[in-house]
């Protein structure tokens, strides 16, 4: 179910409530027919996605026009509403640009004495890459030492998407995750580990389906080899 405004892409749950994510809620709502891909979502359940119009037109009428430079004919009619479904698409997967880490993580901070390593791993990773803007893939594996403070566990991969849901280069996206949780915790220090497959690797260039990279980036006491060492033993 969508509904279009000016606004950037957001998700809104039965209660009115955004959020970078679909909300389930109590919604005394009978099941509906997704309008845009036919799927009959549960009872009790109800997402609404906000599109800005004149973001979702723009893009649209690009789409049309690639559509007809590749050879296509953008009015047959499985191609009609491509070039809208292609706009939705692509704020979701870039609504990224919209959120803010910091007050990501703020939201859940709480002191706590506890000061051993945190680690949250295999989240799940999807991103596009800022050369030809064709996805890739794979997990995150967070972790971090604190210094006073812990934050709530969901925020990790919420943060992980902030930057995820952008236009990225691996090595970057890696660093901004370590940085972000670095500044707002002020830990004892932070490691990430991204392991993913890019589809401009494997559908087109060089064509190896089975490549995948491997980044990473640490601060603080993971700097320290037999720290860095456990990270890695735990994510093995």
């Amino acid at each position: 179910m969508s509904e279009q405004s000016n606004a950037p892409f957001r998700a809104v749950g039965g209660d009115g409530h955004s959020s970078p994510h679909s909300i389930s809620t109590n919604h005394p709502s009978h099941p509906h027919l997704d309008d845009d891909d036919d799927i009959l979502t549960p009872p009790r359940y109800r997402r609404i996605d906000h599109y800005g119009v004149d973001s979702t037109e723009a893009i649209a009428a690009n789409v049309r026009s690639i559509l007809t430079h590749i050879g296509e004919d953008p009015e047959r009619e499985g191609l009609l509403k491509t070039p809208e479904r292609v706009a939705k698409a692509h704020q979701f997967l870039t609504h990224g640009y919209s959120l803010d880490p910091r007050e990501i993580l703020t939201k859940a901070l709480f002191k706590e004495d506890y000061d051993e390593m945190i680690l949250v791993k295999d989240i799940e990773l999807y991103s596009l890459c800022e050369h030809h803007m064709v996805p890739f893939f794979g997990k995150a594996h967070v972790a971090y030492i604190p210094d006073g403070r812990i934050v709530g566990l969901s925020k990790i991969p919420r943060v992980v998407d902030v930057f995820s849901r952008r236009l990225q280069v691996q090595e970057r996206l890696t660093m901004q995750i370590r940085d972000a949780i670095n500044d707002v915790l002020q830990p004892k220090g932070v490691a990430v580990v991204i392991e993913a497959t890019h589809m401009c690797m494997v559908m087109r260039g060089v064509q190896k389906q089975h490549s995948s990279t491997t980044t990473s980036a640490v601060s603080g006491a993971f700097q320290e080899e037999s720290t860095r060492a456990e990270f890695m033993r735990l994510i093995g």
